[in-house]
């Protein structure tokens, strides 16, 4: 679901449905189509940037899953706390509390074991993961080709001015790659910072239902999603809050309503001495 969530967060704003484009007799503006495409273009750029920047920071995670009663109130929940940090220059996500208390003892054998799997990767097993990486961020490329840009209007957003940008997709063109079909089920508009172009803020809502996990659980009509990022050094942009309000089918017999909250904080470039504190903690862990 994480995965989802930040999947569908990128996707919203990009893969707008039909139902978005000018009211009929306000046609849009050519060369507001023009700056909206250039826009974009750069917002893009600035996004695989900051996607690859973030891969050499440590930073803390909260993740937390709540499941709502028909009424909207939260039934139960789950509380996941942990720190990313770099192993051999990979990110690791590492447990700290579940539900405020520290890992289980099956929980921590568990992280050790794919920490070890980490520590021992070979060339090949480096190449395969980097490779899955890049597959999994290719589709901002195919962005450009398959949809048309419209300029809506600019806002202030966190005391700085933001381009609003929505979009509709290109007729006859075919997404490319795993998660195109996904994609466009969802639509939204997309808020880009005007000094460097990074993306401040994403609203979007799910169009048609879509499965996911083997097929096991789908994602209803309705449900939202919003993200929210922070700009940190020399124009990098980092995830700050994303939120999935969800209405999903388990075995397309039983539903839920779910509200699941991840929060990113404290994201640092690491200093060998903290980098070699951060190894030791979790050695003495073990």
């Amino acid at each position: 679901m994480k995965t989802l969530a930040i999947i569908v967060a990128i996707s919203a704003p990009l893969f707008a449905q039909s139902n978005t484009s000018p009211p009929t007799g306000k046609p849009q503006n050519h060369v507001s189509a023009v700056d909206a495409r250039q826009i974009m273009m750069r917002s893009i750029t600035a996004t695989q940037r900051s996607w690859e920047a973030r891969d050499h920071y440590v930073y803390k995670e909260r993740d937390e899953d709540q499941r709502l009663d028909p009424d909207g109130r939260v039934r139960s929940q789950d509380v996941d706390d942990s720190i990313t940090i770099l192993v051999d220059d990979a990110p690791f996500e590492q447990l700290v509390k579940r539900n405020g208390r520290p890992p289980s003892a099956e929980e921590q054998r568990r992280q050790d074991a794919k920490l070890a799997i980490l520590q021992r990767e070979t060339p090949q097993e480096r190449a395969a993961r980097l490779r899955e990486q890049q597959e999994n961020r290719s589709f901002i490329r195919e962005v450009p080709k398959g949809f048309d840009f419209q300029l809506i209007g600019e806002e202030i957003i966190n005391r700085r001015p933001a381009y609003v940008l929505r979009a509709t997709p290109r007729p006859g063109y075919r997404p490319n790659g795993k998660y195109g079909k996904l994609m466009s089920k969802v639509q939204g508009k997309l808020w880009v910072d005007k000094q460097d172009f990074g993306w401040v803020k994403i609203e979007g809502e799910v169009t048609q239902p879509f499965s996911l996990g083997l097929f096991l659980a789908r994602v209803l009509r309705g449900s939202r999603i919003t993200m929210e990022q922070s700009s940190f050094d020399d124009g990098i942009w980092m995830p700050k809050r994303i939120e999935l309000r969800a209405s999903a089918k388990i075995l397309f017999i039983k539903s839920y309503d779910i509200n699941k909250i991840l929060t990113y904080s404290d994201y640092q470039l690491p200093q060998p001495a903290a980098l070699a504190l951060i190894h030791s903690q979790h050695g003495a862990v073990q």
